[in-house]
């Protein structure tokens, strides 16, 4: 699991049958500091809430498909969460 933020969403004329009504959004993954990391990713919304500018939570792989509800369908990355706070551990900043 990784930290993303939700930087827009995508409007698709056809989906593939079973991920009707399912949102599709474009997540920025983070870095453990928050920084942008790679490129940006679609992902479905596993939460079915999640909005631009909120920071959530991604899995990737066959734990995507697993995130939606109804049968696993073909998809590489899910929001599973919309994260409220992210913490320091004590001992200092995140390597």
């Amino acid at each position: 699991m990784n930290l993303g933020r939700v930087i827009g969403t995508v409007v698709a004329t056809t989906i593939y049958p079973g991920l009707e009504g399912v949102r599709l959004l474009i997540v920025q993954p983070l870095d453990r500091r928050l920084a942008p990391r790679g490129r940006p990713v679609v992902a479905a919304d596993g939460v079915a809430m999640a909005a631009p500018g909120e920071l959530v939570a991604v899995v990737a792989s066959r734990e995507a498909s697993l995130a939606l509800p109804g049968l696993p369908g073909p998809v590489d990355h899910a929001v599973t969460a919309i994260v409220d706070a992210v913490e320091e551990l004590a001992g200092g900043p995140p390597r």
